[in-house]
């Protein structure tokens, strides 16, 4: 029997882990999930990821790909995994999927959100390990319009890595939607698009908090959406303040319903 392909929805903090991808002597979420897999199906096999998140980075949304034997029902499958995985992941949903799907190529969108913490409560140690705390005075209009206007498709190679590869589409995303909301005691980011560029949100937070707290002039992020490189962008926002929300794959890749908590 052929195997079945099977994507698995990933909760995971990030704060022990060196990121998403396999990484000699280092602990990360791929390699946490492949030496499961392994323990279960009796067979080495890769787990596809979605995003290759960094050290740091949360997800309540990562989407990975396994092949498993036929046998294996996804319910089953998240089942057995979630019984021998690490407090720090866990699986919260599995589909079954065409034989054709693949974890990041398939994916036709990406949602992720970022918390910054402004309230007294970002001091605590409770609060400062999922959100960034900043200390100055934010102005929430300022957020809005930097977020309007990194709405559409642009080269976003100012907010990439230094050193990154010019791609074939010279570095295109086209954003989706983006805006900041209050929250209790600050502000969440929400942003959505077809891909993103290594450290692409963070560095795209870090500069809207420095436009919002007047450290830059509010045209400045208009302007580097048009520069070549990122010699002027502000430094990235800490990645602890990041997760994976969401990807988003055509629904024709589904071959049966969702299997997860009751």
């Amino acid at each position: 029997m052929p195997p079945r392909t099977v994507q698995l929805v990933l909760h995971y903090d990030g704060a022990e882990f060196a990121g998403w991808q396999v990484q000699p002597d280092r602990r990360t979420v791929q390699g946490v999930l492949e030496a499961a897999m392994a323990r279960l199906t009796q067979a080495p096999g890769r787990v596809q990821g979605a995003g290759r998140t960094d050290a740091g980075v949360h997800a309540r949304g990562q989407a990975a790909g396994v092949r498993v034997p036929e046998k294996w029902h996804p319910d089953e499958l998240r089942r057995a995994l979630n019984a021998i995985l690490p407090d720090d992941v866990w699986i919260a949903a599995a589909f079954e999927m065409h034989p054709e799907f693949h974890a990041r190529f398939s994916a036709t969108a990406r949602r992720y959100r970022y918390h910054v913490a402004t309230g007294p409560t970002a001091e605590s140690p409770f609060r400062r390990r999922w959100a960034w705390g900043v200390r100055q005075e934010v102005e929430a209009g300022l957020l809005d319009s930097c977020a309007q206007a990194v709405l559409g498709e642009h080269a976003f190679r100012a907010f990439a890595v230094r050193g990154t590869a010019p791609e074939a589409d010279d570095h295109k995303c086209t954003i989706a939607r983006a805006g900041w909301t209050p929250s209790d005691d600050g502000f969440v980011f929400d942003v959505t698009a077809n891909r993103f560029l290594h450290h692409m949100v963070r560095f795209l937070v870090g500069t809207m908090l420095d436009v919002a707290t007047r450290r830059r002039p509010p045209g400045d992020l208009s302007q580097l959406l048009a520069a070549p490189t990122n010699d002027d962008v502000s430094p990235p926002a800490p990645a602890h303040g990041l997760f994976l929300e969401q990807v988003t794959y055509p629904g024709a890749l589904y071959l049966g319903a969702p299997a997860g908590p009751a």
